[in-house]
């Protein structure tokens, strides 16, 4: 997978992520950008530290990792995603993460209100 550059050499994502509002996420070391749709959230995410997530659910959850690295355990089983990797988590199901720094994604929630704009 190539990097094309963006419109900013300081910024992973270009100025059309960053000036999106930022999502109100409680993990420390994120920058989160949201992309609210009349249905659903989209969240363009990057994290400057290693974060753990506890345990929870919600409605379906796709992702695709576009660099770094992530562990999540769905439903009490381990799955590693890089950079490439798609992860589809279904509706209900108890999940947790382990993400490492410099990880970066776009998730997709099919959930109108998953994340409040800070």
């Amino acid at each position: 997978m190539k990097n094309v550059p963006t419109d900013s050499k300081k910024e992973f994502f270009p100025s059309m992520v960053t000036s999106l509002p930022e999502a109100d996420i409680p993990l420390t070391g994120l920058r989160s950008y949201l992309f609210q749709g009349e249905a659903n959230q989209i969240i363009f995410m990057e994290f400057s530290e290693d974060v753990e997530v506890p345990e929870h659910a919600h409605e379906p959850q796709w992702g695709v990792v576009l660099d770094g690295e992530i562990e999540l355990i769905i439903n009490g089983e381990s799955h590693v995603f890089r950079r490439g990797d798609t992860y589809y988590i279904p509706r209900g199901v108890p999940h947790r993460a382990r993400i490492r720094r410099g990880f970066k994604d776009i998730t997709f929630f099919n959930q109108k209100e998953r994340y409040k704009q800070k």
